[in-house]
């Protein structure tokens, strides 16, 4: 189900390995029913070579629209890395949930990173001629405007999911430490006005330390999601227990965002998750669920709350119903 939303696994691995060992494919078919409109996605994932994904039996241009046909949240039991892991889980994090509330940006999160990448590239190799200084200028430039674009939707994407983060977490642990979600960026500011600007001038400020070190170092791709409970940092004061309840309501608190924005409810995919959790979070995860189509995937016994509609047992790789 994941995949069929976001065309990548949810667990980060190669499509490659979602084929069954000695198989050269793995075929997907969804079929989605939504405000009175059906459709069909169908995919074939290849061990080797490209993917073809089809929408309503044609040919999918671009996997970035998926997003627009179907949406999921997905907690999983390694959630616990976006308070605990590097910044680059939190902006992962921030821009899957941003794309699932505008799916144009797609567009600009695959923009920023291409342009990033052939811009270190070109640092790497040194910018010694006047045609590496104009290609370095057109990359800026572009850098200026992909990333003011992206910022500005994250920011505003920050400002809605603050008060909801807190607001899970107080349900999910039943106190109120503080919870703090902020934006934090060495050159974006407060006005999302003049993000270009602020951009074209952070990349002229670091242009000798960019080709001292080779590597772009200001952008989208450098900021970061804060997490603060208590007024301390998440990631580095706060308790294992703390942290993953951080998680769980970050993940909650997008899902509410996302179905305030868009209008309706995205697929819930709980993934083994409470595998990791004591009974007093399971219990609260259990009773702040949203409403909606959930689907639950565990290795032990469903939770006290949930009744299933349907079961079923995967065994050596085949699905059946359980009574």
């Amino acid at each position: 189900m994941s995949w069929a939303a976001t065309a990548r696994s949810l667990r980060g691995v190669p499509d490659a390995a979602l084929v069954r060992s000695g198989a050269e494919r793995a075929i997907l078919r969804v079929q989605l029913e939504r405000a009175g409109s059906e459709a069909l996605v169908e995919a074939e994932i290849r061990a080797a070579g490209r993917n073809r994904v089809q929408l309503n039996r044609k040919p999918l241009p671009r996997l970035r629209d998926l997003a627009a046909h179907l949406r999921v949240t997905v907690f999983a039991p390694d959630d616990v890395q976006l308070v605990k892991g590097g910044p680059s889980e939190r902006r992962a994090y921030l821009d899957d949930l941003l794309v699932a509330v505008a799916p144009r940006f797609a567009a600009t999160r695959a923009d920023v990173e291409r342009i990033v990448r052939h811009r270190n590239t070109l640092l790497r190799g040194g910018v010694r001629s006047e045609e590496d200084r104009t290609t370095l200028a057109v990359f800026d430039e572009q850098l200026a405007r992909a990333g003011g674009e992206m910022v500005r939707g994250r920011l505003r994407l920050v400002a809605r999911l603050g008060p909801e983060v807190d607001a899970s977490y107080r349900a999910l642990a039943r106190e109120d430490p503080g919870v703090e979600v902020g934006y934090e960026s060495e050159w974006a500011g407060e006005d999302p006005g003049a993000l270009e600007d602020r951009l074209r001038e952070a990349l002229g400020a670091r242009r000798r330390a960019e080709l001292e070190r080779g590597v772009t170092l200001a952008g989208p791709h450098r900021d970061e999601l804060r997490l603060g409970l208590g007024g301390l940092d998440a990631r580095s004061h706060a308790s294992q227990g703390e942290q993953r309840t951080l998680a769980l309501a970050l993940r909650l608190a997008g899902h509410r965002v996302c179905t305030d924005v868009v209008g309706e409810e995205p697929v819930l995919l709980l993934d083994d998750v409470f595998s990791e959790l004591d009974p007093g979070r399971a219990a609260a995860l259990v009773e702040h669920l949203p409403p909606g189509q959930t689907l639950l995937t565990s290795a032990g016994i469903v939770p006290d709350g949930i009744v299933p509609q349907c079961r079923l047992r995967v065994t050596h790789g085949r699905l059946e119903e359980v009574a």
